[in-house]
């Protein structure tokens, strides 16, 4: 991630998880639960990343296309109950011990994997970028999603739909190396 934020041929864009707003918080000594949304914000712009976005938008997204496969499993004799196919834990158990229930999982990408997607087609159109100039880093609470970005199914014309996935530990450690005064950051707005 640091090679990528120092690269200056390459547009490096963090997606971030909203736990981890309230986990930033409590590593730097807020109340549990205390929303530090433009702290975190302006910490990862002062480290170098070029656009912050939520991946709650990504969220509503995989919401969206999980409603549409499911209506067209209802209408059509589709498997039920179908399973979303969000947590990268959930369906590697699955793989390994359920493999019956495979077909009941949604075709949908996790959040995670649509936000890589659209920074790399829809926004890279958008802004006039080639997608290959493009690094996506997410941030994330679980470790799953580590896993989860390195799938093969994946990967679109070559590259990876998200390169790198931090957990909120590390981004705090990023913080802390990097000697921000992370409490008295004057907030800043997510792109």
């Amino acid at each position: 991630v640091y090679a990528a934020i120092n690269d200056p041929s390459k547009v490096v864009i963090v997606g971030t998880a909203p736990s981890v707003r309230v986990g930033l918080g409590e590593e730097f000594g807020n109340p549990i639960g205390t929303n530090v949304e433009g702290k975190m914000v302006a910490a990862l712009k002062k480290l170098g990343f070029d656009w912050v976005f939520d991946v709650n938008v990504t969220a509503d997204l995989t919401i969206l296309e999980e409603g549409t496969e499911f209506i067209g499993r209802v209408l059509n004799g589709g498997k039920l109950p179908m399973i979303t196919s969000c947590s990268p834990g959930w369906i590697k158990y699955i793989e390994h011990y359920y493999p019956d229930y495979l077909a009941h999982l949604s075709s949908c990408k996790s959040p995670q994997q649509m936000f890589g997607a659209v920074c790399k087609t829809y926004f890279a159109e958008k802004m006039g970028l080639d997608p290959k100039n493009i690094v996506v880093v997410s941030i994330m609470p679980c470790t799953a999603k580590k896993f989860e970005a390195q799938r093969p199914e994946f990967v679109t014309e070559g590259a990876q739909d998200v390169d790198f996935v931090l957990t909120t530990q590390e981004v705090v450690q990023m913080i802390r190396e990097s000697g921000l005064d992370y409490p008295n950051l004057e907030s800043d707005s997510l792109d």
